[in-house]
């Protein structure tokens, strides 16, 4: 476990590493790629290139620059942005980390708890009705586009039936912090929560019905049932435990691109200003430094995802233990 857990660590400065040399490259070494003319507008004459270039360090060498980005990174924190001069970026990524991950989480526990419900449901009553209207609804689900589902879902709640029972429960669009309300902030993001999941759940649930049903025709459920154990038993504490290595793989790459940013649209549709938001707004005025800042935690988390996954696959696993 402990060398499992060194090895993730190394992989994360790795790759970390690797990935900040080639953003920091494709924005700053392209031909053509001049952020002293970005900065300064279209036409802007040689004077101001050269005055914009003085000022943010643009006129040191490639490598000073790339050193002096990653010290005010991970260093002293006191990196600024391009476009709004003495705004800090560090602190504004720290500021939308929490409200990321509060969707992210939220959002992944319902989907996780329906798709292994839904998996499991379907596995039980298979070829039957049940079976049927379980795997129709996650393919409902899947073909949903998160930000069409999360426009109907605001159209619905905060327009049309806001003022009813069903939704007069649902405050305005924004994210209220979990320090400042516990229930405001559940309340804020119960809706953004089940539009996330209900778009997730289907390709999990498909997935996982499909390795238990393979997963049931294995030696080791035979022996199981020359035991005599009962089928419920054989189904969820054999079956479906040896089944989750596919999930879980899916589920940490997955779970680690939404943390890293890749819930914008629901972010966007919900106004909710997290790091994906954060990262939009940034792409749209070319702010390098926030893009810069963005990627790099976007890919700390992808890789911290997937080394986790390993390590939970010895707990999950007996047999990756034996091997």
């Amino acid at each position: 476990m402990t060398r499992s857990i060194v090895r993730m660590m190394g992989q994360i400065l790795f790759v970390l590493l690797g990935i900040s040399i080639l953003v920091f490259l494709i924005f700053f070494a392209t031909p053509g790629a001049d952020p002293a003319a970005r900065i300064a507008g279209k036409g802007a004459a040689p004077e101001v290139l050269a005055a914009v270039r003085l000022s943010f360090g643009l006129n040191k060498p490639l490598y000073v620059q790339y050193l002096l980005m990653m010290k005010k990174i991970f260093i002293t924190g006191d990196l600024t942005s391009f476009v709004n001069r003495g705004w800090y970026v560090i602190p504004a990524i720290m500021q939308a980390v929490p409200v990321t991950l509060s969707l992210v989480f939220g959002s992944a526990i319902l989907w996780v708890a329906m798709s292994v419900g839904s998996a499991v449901l379907a596995v039980a009553y298979r070829n039957t009705a049940v079976d049927r209207i379980l795997m129709a609804i996650g393919l409902v689900g899947l073909s949903m586009p998160v930000f069409w589902l999360g426009s109907v879902m605001n159209l619905l709640s905060q327009s049309r039936f806001h003022d009813t029972f069903l939704f007069s429960w649902v405050p305005p669009l924004g994210y209220t912090p979990l320090t400042q309300s516990p229930l405001g902030w559940a309340k804020g993001l119960l809706i953004p929560w089940f539009t996330l999941a209900f778009v997730y759940f289907g390709f999990y649930a498909r997935v996982l019905r499909a390795d238990i049903i393979a997963a049931l025709q294995q030696d080791f459920v035979r022996t199981a049932r020359a035991k005599g154990l009962s089928e419920n038993r054989i189904l969820l504490r054999h079956a479906l435990r040896t089944s989750l290595t596919n999930f879980v793989t899916i589920f940490g790459l997955d779970f680690g691109a939404l943390v890293g940013g890749s819930a914008l649209l629901a972010e966007v549709v919900f106004n909710l200003q997290g790091v994906g938001y954060l990262t939009n707004q940034a792409l749209h005025s070319l702010d390098l430094p926030v893009i810069m800042a963005t990627v790099l935690y976007s890919t700390f988390f992808v890789v911290l995802a997937n080394g986790l996954v390993n390590i939970l696959y010895l707990v999950i696993d007996p047999r990756v233990r034996a091997s």
